[in-house]
């Protein structure tokens, strides 16, 4: 992944040098169970233990593979180097090269869990603290883009930190999903590896047993964990869309926090432009384009082939890494986020009153007029306003068959705000458990 969309914690995570050292430990603790049981003399086992300290030299593994054609032999050549060929001689005995690889990926993938649950923590933490500070702050809703019923921006944050909840157990189920071990030997029979050296090495890794494997690790695990990202992306960009339309000119109901010297455009300096939040819908788009590669990668021949192998060498990392990024980013949005609830009152009376259409309607039906008349009656009053901007309530007032059916009182009580709000903190309740 490139430098700008990463962060140092989770890059960490997928450096070749972080890579060679799970081997290691792997391998290591693979020779400590196999001496437990008798399979290798105490001290080889123990001897292996001299490298635990080692930068292992990258460019001489490198420098192997070019000849091995195999980055597993390379690593176990160079583990020699360091240990002794005598020594570590029963090094990766009745192991195949997939027990080192699928468990590291493994490894990997719950570190980066870790790291992305954290993220969501985070977030969550940032979107609960502007609910309660917008919970009352009155904007309208909109469906398909067009002026609905009142609601609040605290409602807003309220759903975004819903769904965003919901994406923490997902990123804790799929953590749990990859968080297996294999070290089962060719074709996954354990034939030449005792499975008590699995559930050494996994409990050492702080992984379980893969119940069954082949010779890989079954890699519907990765494409569940693959899809929690995707899903993931998407509700950070359904956040980003809705700031990115509150940040419109036309709109202006929030907008993203512009710092001293930031420069909005090259050609125009009065721009403010929300490239934060389109930044995130791109980057979303980039989680998501990982997840029908691990979806393909579940078909594998037999019992291996590597097709799935350079895939997930690189969705590993870009996925992992640029989703940290991507919900560090929207936190700090949200975190910092301009909200302007005078300009969300004056575009709801754009169109004085018309917000209240549903009320009035329901208020004709229940004084005996038929729905499809009371409709008519509505519909004719609201497509003044839409054409000559004048106020819903005067023309409903004016409006004979109207009067007939509702009094002036009961036509000005149709029109108090505080109707659409007053179930609020039931939905709070419901959202953050208080």
């Amino acid at each position: 992944m490139i430098p700008r969309y990463s962060r140092p914690d989770m890059v960490s995570i997928w450096e070749p040098a972080t890579k060679f050292r799970i081997w290691f430990e792997i391998e290591a603790h693979a020779c400590d169970a196999m001496a437990d049981l008798g399979v290798i003399p105490r001290e080889n086992a123990q001897a292996v233990w001299k490298a635990k300290d080692v930068e292992f030299d990258i460019a001489r593994i490198d420098e192997i593979e070019r000849e091995t054609k195999h980055d597993v032999i390379a690593f176990l050549t160079h583990l020699a180097e360091h240990v002794g060929s005598e020594e570590a001689r029963f090094v990766h005995q009745g192991m195949t090269s997939s027990d080192v690889l699928d468990t590291t990926f493994n490894v990997q993938l719950v570190r980066a869990a870790d790291i992305l649950i954290a993220d969501l923590e985070a977030l969550l933490a940032a979107l609960k603290r502007r609910a309660y500070e917008h919970k009352d702050t009155i904007r309208i809703g909109r469906s398909h883009g067009i002026h609905a019923e009142p609601t609040t921006m605290g409602l807003t944050f309220a759903r975004f930190y819903a769904e965003m909840d919901r994406n923490l157990s997902r990123m804790r189920d799929a953590r749990a999903e990859v968080a297996t071990g294999a070290i089962s030997g060719a074709v996954g029979t354990f034939a030449n590896i005792d499975p008590a050296v699995e559930e050494h090495v996994c409990d050492k890794l702080g992984l379980v047993p893969e119940p069954i494997s082949t010779q890989v690790i079954p890699r519907d695990r990765h494409a569940a964990f693959f899809a929690t990202l995707g899903v993931i992306a998407s509700s950070i960009e359904n956040i980003a869309i809705e700031i990115r339309h509150m940040q419109r000119t036309e709109v202006l109901e929030a907008a993203e926090f512009f710092s001293m010297g930031q420069k909005g455009s090259s050609a125009m300096p009065h721009k403010k432009n929300p490239v934060l939040t389109e930044n995130l819908t791109g980057l979303a788009r980039m989680v998501r384009s990982a997840v029908i590669p691990a979806m393909e990668n579940v078909a594998l021949w037999h019992e291996r082939d590597i097709s799935h192998s350079s895939v997930e060498r690189m969705i590993g990392p870009d996925a992992t890494i640029t989703l940290d990024f991507a919900l560090a980013r929207l936190t700090g949005v949200i975190d910092k986020l301009l909200v302007y609830p005078e300009n969300m009152l004056e575009n709801m009376n754009k169109f004085p009153g018309l917000v209240m259409s549903q009320r009035v309607l329901l208020a004709l039906t229940q004084a005996g007029v038929s729905r499809e008349d009371a409709y008519r009656l509505v519909q004719r009053n609201a497509m003044k306003v839409w054409d000559n901007r004048t106020d819903f309530r005067e023309e409903l007032l004016a409006d004979e068959e109207v009067r007939a059916a509702l009094s002036a009182e009961e036509i000005e009580e149709k029109f108090d705000l505080g109707y659409h709000t007053k179930h609020v903190d039931t939905i709070f309740a419901r959202v953050f458990g208080e």
